[in-house]
Formats: structure tokens, sequence, C-alpha cells
């Protein structure tokens, strides 16, 4: 087998059994928490025995490991449960109706934020290289410190203020809808999306500029530079093929904190993602919502950091050409 594939194979199932132990672990969080689902939804006034007959109902007097392994088994097959809201429970909902349009919404923040903050952070990283210790490589680093020591909630409140109160050029709340059309979706969602893409563009700037500096000062770089090759033509047509790795990793990183992290951003402008969701899940007690949205998150987290451990591999010459 090719050392290549037999790494991404491991890559892989170690990637599934990461999953498989953090599932366990939101499980079993989530059954430690004081308190129980049937009380929080019957209200402090049920019964012992109203308590003990929804619970029959839901099947959550059976032994936790038996109600994993069926939770567990029901997500292989895309059924996340039921979310019991109401008084009394009287109102059932699907978990997976009630996640795919908040997930659709989580998703169009993150990629919208993607595709202005990657290609950006790239160029700034590349051009920092390129003039290192110039002014505008101090400036840039100078406003990428700034941004990553300012908590993302702060930076929220300053662009809803100035952005939105202020200067009145974007809504303060993004809430959006269903019938939203994608032009509407997109005004709405700006101010999300330029809080975020501050978060991490310093990051990804930065991993970019260090990665690059660091193999500028390689035997074959200044190889390149002795045979006349301009110092541009080096970090473009070189360097920066090898450092694909490192910045992937990185850019993969922050692709996971887009869809991970965004519950501050989403609860600051109210924007009706499944970090919304997890929050107001979590108040309200809906266990089944609040499991499939921890659930989704680390998958997501995994996969992306999967990705970037893959993307290191095959762009590593030692195992593409091995001897």
């Amino acid at each position: 087998m090719h050392p290549v594939l037999k790494t991404v194979l491991q890559r892989l199932g170690l990637g599934l059994l990461t999953l498989f132990v953090v599932s366990v672990l939101i499980f079993a969080s989530l059954e430690m928490l004081p308190g129980g689902f049937a009380q929080a939804i019957l209200g402090q006034g049920a019964t012992p025995e109203t308590v003990a007959a929804f619970n029959h109902q839901l099947g959550l007097d059976r032994p936790a490991t038996v109600r994993y392994f069926e939770w567990i088994w029901n997500v292989l097959h895309g059924d996340f449960g039921y979310s019991y809201a109401g008084a009394g429970g009287s109102i059932k909902q699907s978990v997976s109706g009630i996640i795919a349009p908040r997930l659709y919404n989580t998703f169009f923040l993150a990629i919208m934020t993607a595709i202005i903050a990657v290609p950006l952070a790239l160029f700034l990283g590349i051009m920092a290289a390129l003039y290192r210790n110039s002014l505008y490589d101090r400036a840039v680093n100078a406003v990428t410190l700034t941004t990553i020591a300012t908590p993302e909630f702060f930076i929220a409140y300053l662009l809803m203020f100035f952005f939105a109160i202020k200067l009145k050029w974007f809504p303060s709340l993004s809430t959006v809808s269903d019938s939203t059309s994608i032009g509407e979706h997109m005004y709405r969602a700006a101010l999300p999306a330029i809080t975020l893409t501050l978060v991490i563009v310093a990051h990804m700037m930065r991993m970019t500029r260090a990665a690059l500096i660091n193999l500028l000062a390689s035997p074959y770089m200044e190889m390149a530079r002795l045979k006349g090759v301009s110092q541009r033509d080096a970090i473009v047509q070189h360097a920066l093929p090898n450092a694909w790795a490192p910045i992937a990793t990185v850019v993969a990183f922050n692709l996971a904190y887009l869809v991970v992290g965004v519950v501050v951003v989403e609860v600051v402008f109210v924007y009706p993602g499944i970090g919304q969701l997890m929050v107001d899940s979590v108040s309200s007690r809906n266990m089944p919502v609040v499991q499939a949205c921890a659930l989704i998150f680390a998958a997501t987290y995994i996969l992306l950091n999967l990705s970037a451990d893959i993307v290191s591999i095959i762009t590593n010459p030692r195992l593409l050409h091995p001897k």
C-alpha cells in the first residue's frame, strides 16, 4: 500500500474514533446535568407520577448505555430524535427539521466569511513576507495583534455601534427567514461576516507570513536568489508551494472556528444559526437539540482538521516520493 494512502486511512480511522469518544462525552455530560428533561418540560408543578409517566413515554427510564447506543444508531441513519416543546411537552418536532434551516444559515455565514477572509489573509500574508520589516509589515502586524487580543463580542458591538447605529449602513440585528432572498440574506449577514473576518484573517495572515519567512531562510531559497530570481518570484514560485501544508492547517482550523465558534457572534446579532439554536436549547433544557448541535459541531471540527491533515500529508514530498 502506498504510504500516502496508508497514512490517510490511519487519519480517517483516528477521526472516526475521536468522533465516537466525543459522542460519548456529549451524551454523558448531558446525563450528568442537574435536574431532568421531563421536569424542565413539565414544569416545577408536575407530580412525581406525571414525571415518571413522561420519562417512561420517552424511554428516559431505561439504562443510559441502552439509550446512548440507540441514539447513536439513529444518528447514523440521519435521525436525531424529537424535540418536545410547549406546556407539558405538547409540541413534538423532529430535531432534524429544527436544525436544518439553522444549519443552512450557519454554513451560509461561514462560506460568506471564508470567501472574503481566506484570499484576503493569503494576500496580506504574502505581502507582509515580501516586504518584511517594512512600514506595511509593521502596520499589518500591529492591527492583527490588536484584533487577536480583542474578544469577538467586543468587535461585534463596535461594528454594530458604528455601522448600524451611527452610519446606519447595516441592520443591527441579522434576522433572516426562509423567505429571505440571497441578496437580502447577504446584506443582513454582513456585520456578522465582517466580525468573523476580522477575527480569522489575523490568525491566517500571521501564519502565512511566518511560514513564508521560515522558508525564505532555506538553502534552496538562497540558491534561487543567487541565481538572480527576484524576491517576488522566489516567494510565489518556490516558497509558497512548499508552505501550503502549514497554511492549509491554519486555514482549516479557522474554517472550523467559523462553524464551531460562531455561537457568540450569532447571539450578539441574533442571527438564526445553529449556535443561537444551541444557546436557546440549553436555556430551555431541550436536550435532544443540544445533543444534535454539539455532535454536529464536533463532527465539523474533526472533519476540517482531518482535511488539513490530509492536505499536509499529500503535500509532503517524502511521502509522495518514497525511496
